[in-house]
């Protein structure tokens, strides 16, 4: 549904921390299905960790997250002024380490709407298997506002 062209008109995430590669399926202000797409070359890999290459558990919770922020990103109106910010993390659980050559199939789901805030429940797959799930609430700020609180 979305490539990464699509996506880098969104996000304002780049390399070496765009963590969603495609999109396959989303329904406005309710869910999301993204796609990262993990490989030996990740810079994180150098170091976490050089005998048994892991994927870092904040990398796929903020994988998660980025693909919550293109979903929220598409259930607004006017997102070009928007700043959507990662606020809080719950009850995150990891259950299955993600290697080089793995496909992380990301489901994200909004439970609540609540003013500025937006909660999530986040699922991250590998071949089927649950790698990461948790709660997690994001705010939009106006990108104005964010940017001249800085």
């Amino acid at each position: 549904m979305l490539n990464i062209e699509d996506i880098l008109r969104f996000l304002p995430h780049r390399y070496p921390f765009l963590l969603v590669d495609r999109v396959l399926e989303m329904e406005k202000e309710k869910r999301i299905v993204a796609l990262k797409n993990v490989t030996y070359n990740e810079e994180f890999f150098q170091g976490h960790f050089p005998d048994v290459r892991i994927m870092p558990g904040v990398l796929i919770v903020e994988a998660m997250a980025q693909a919550g922020g293109i979903l929220l990103f598409h259930s607004i109106p006017s997102p070009e002024t928007k700043f959507v910010l990662f606020s809080k993390i719950d009850d995150m659980k990891f259950r299955r380490p993600v290697v080089p050559g793995d496909q992380i199939r990301i489901e994200a789901t909004v439970t609540r709407w609540k003013s500025r805030f937006y909660y999530l429940h986040a699922k991250a797959f590998v071949d089927g298997e649950i790698a990461a799930e948790g709660d997690m609430v994001a705010s939009m700020l106006e990108r104005d506002e964010f940017y001249g609180r800085r």
